[in-house]
């Protein structure tokens, strides 16, 4: 409340003479909150309320600008309390992909995401973001055994089970090093991207990149198509995944040439996204008090075994899986463990 009111006497001080009223809009799941200022002729704008003890403003301003230069639809900075942490942001509505992605209207919004994808990756350029390198990667996939398997599970794995994921995780790491690097928005899906069309602006409008690095090219494409929150035919989203690879190709983003080996590393690092993913949703749940992610564990959980069973060299993780998931495995087929 002590927060809310302090931003009520910035705004006060920016809006001389001006009513307004002020209304939660949301939170994500680091210690941000955003809140909707309505003035009295309806015009609204957006506040970033970040505390500077628990979270820094200056990632977001710097992604803004790399991604406003961009010529994608990001948030506008009206005005700045950089000591306070508070930012005043243009508006992009209210209504997210999630809300409104249908079997109808799911192919245009898709191209949309994927055309500004393309344009942010076109604007990449090394030593402007941090690097999504191999320290970065693997204290991500740690996640997965701390959070997921140990704390969520009360899973104690053996000693054979712990070298095994250590070789799974190398060889994750390996596959997606290797990758060409671009800007990263890092959690590029639906949630984060906003339906703006009919305000006069384009889609999508993207928000939530403060934590955007340069790193593989294959990592926003995992966000969007094998999203945490809703789910497409495989088909459908082989489709659009082509499709980005053929616009990406056309646009001169060092994309594999041949699409067998750009789908091999799409997989690969949705492999290492669902696993740090699973682990964040786990800890989110133990260590932070939030609950609402536990319901989107078993689609990510869904999506990690799909890799799994079309790569052998993931089966180590694959058992885990089983294994977490009272499952096992008779003569190649997973089977609901019996009842004691």
């Amino acid at each position: 409340m002590e927060r809310q009111q302090q931003i009520g006497t910035w705004l006060a001080g920016l809006w001389p003479g001006r009513g307004f009223s002020l209304a939660p809009a949301s939170a994500d799941a680091s210690f941000r909150r955003y809140f909707r200022a309505t003035q009295d002729d309806g015009t609204t704008h957006i506040i970033m309320d970040a505390p500077p003890a628990s979270e820094d403003c200056r990632p977001w301003l710097h992604v803004q600008q790399l991604f406003h230069a961009a010529g994608v639809h990001v948030p506008e900075v009206l005005a700045q309390d950089l000591e306070r942490g508070f930012l005043l942001l243009s508006d992009l509505g209210a209504t997210t992909y999630l809300e409104v992605l249908n079997a109808g209207n799911a192919v245009p919004l898709y191209a949309d995401a994927i055309a500004a994808l393309i344009r942010i990756q076109q604007a990449s350029r090394p030593g402007v973001l941090p690097e999504y390198d191999s320290t970065l990667l693997r204290r991500e996939l740690d996640l997965f055994p701390d959070w997921f398997l140990a704390r969520h599970h009360q899973l104690t794995l053996g000693e054979n089970e712990r070298l095994g994921l250590a070789a799974v995780f190398d060889r994750i790491l390996a596959v997606n090093l290797a990758e060409p690097k671009v800007f990263v928005h890092r959690d590029y899906h639906s949630r984060n991207l906003m339906r703006t069309d009919g305000t006069g602006a384009g889609n999508p409008g993207i928000i939530d990149f403060q934590d955007a690095v340069y790193g593989p090219i294959t990592y926003d494409m995992v966000s969007l198509l094998k999203d945490a929150y809703i789910e497409w035919d495989e088909d459908l989203v082989l489709d659009w995944l082509v499709r980005y690879w053929d616009a990406a190709r056309k646009a001169g983003l060092p994309v594999a040439a041949d699409f067998g080996e750009f789908f091999r590393d799409y997989e690969w690092m949705g492999v290492q996204r669902h696993v740090k993913v699973l682990g964040i949703f786990a800890r989110l749940y133990h260590r932070d008090g939030k609950d609402g992610y536990l319901k989107d564990l078993p689609l990510v959980a869904r999506y990690l075994r799909k890799a799994c069973e079309r790569y052998a060299e993931l089966s180590p993780l694959r058992k885990l899986l089983d294994k977490v998931e009272d499952k096992i495995t008779v003569l190649g087929y997973t089977m609901d463990k019996p009842a004691a």
